[in-house]
């Protein structure tokens, strides 16, 4: 099987690293974005080439046009292609604040980087992969979209995060229904409470909340290399009649309970 490249965004560090090691693996190459950490996502790349893949980090905020260019076309230059767009940076609020109360300044700044900036960098790639030829399971390229159980689960002190996350559920159906019959499969993953720099915060609440309470049937955290290995079972095309399709890695939370 030929060898896989890959652009992961905020890739150094949390759930995106995760994806970046599973990815590698595989002997995936691997763009390993960061946004303002170079030491992390140095690290991140070290891992990737431990765990058998390669790869290289490029710098670039998401939100800003030209840096999603500069991402792509380095991606491009340095791997020739890129089989797999990986949209997982994304930031939260840096006060989280009821929805009666909450200022535009946080809700541009997360709509900016967590879905104008996937919608237009998906936008480029897309681009990209349509000038590709078809590789030997006749696929052009494959997009995978990094969400939360925000999606469908209302948060009344970050709405403008579900907002945002709710935004790329829909990203995805949209691209996936544009992209499926030039051979570009599209999907979402829906990772639920997972054990990151994101979460660090709110450790003992959920802590109780799954542990003692068992808000999630699989009671424990989820780590970074789960949501890995559902993107990793993306690129390794183990579901190839499948576009716009939602896989919840959330230990259960989604199922409705009595």
């Amino acid at each position: 099987m030929a060898t896989k490249s890959a652009l992961v965004t905020g890739a150094s560090r949390g759930i995106g690293r995760g994806i970046a090691i599973e990815l590698a693996r595989t002997g995936c190459r691997v763009a390993i974005n960061y946004a303002g950490n170079l030491d992390a996502a140095q690290k991140a790349l070290a891992l990737v080439k431990t765990a058998g893949g390669d790869g290289f980090v490029v710098q670039g905020d998401v939100a800003v046009a030209v840096d999603r260019e500069r991402l792509v076309r380095e991606t491009v230059a340095r791997f020739g292609r890129i089989d797999l767009l990986v949209n997982n940076a994304g930031v939260a609020p840096k006060v989280r604040a009821d929805v009666l109360e909450a200022g535009e300044e946080s809700f541009d700044r997360l709509f900016a980087i967590n879905l104008k900036g996937p919608y237009f960098l998906s936008q480029l790639v897309a681009r990209q992969m349509l000038q590709q030829e078809r590789d030997g399971e006749g696929f052009r390229g494959r997009i995978v979209n990094i969400t939360s159980i925000s999606v469908y689960t209302a948060s009344i002190n970050r709405g403008d995060y579900c907002m945002v996350k709710a935004g790329l559920a829909m990203m995805t159906k949209l691209f996936a229904d544009r992209l499926a019959n030039d051979g570009i499969n599209v999907y979402e993953i829906r990772p639920g409470v997972i054990a990151t720099d994101m979460t660090g915060g709110v450790k003992e609440k959920y802590d109780k909340l799954i542990l003692e309470q068992g808000i999630t049937p699989i009671r424990r955290w989820g780590k970074p290399e789960d949501i890995g290995r559902a993107v990793r079972a993306i690129s390794e095309d183990r579901f190839p009649f499948s576009t716009g399709a939602v896989f919840d890695v959330d230990g259960g939370f989604h199922l409705h309970r009595l």
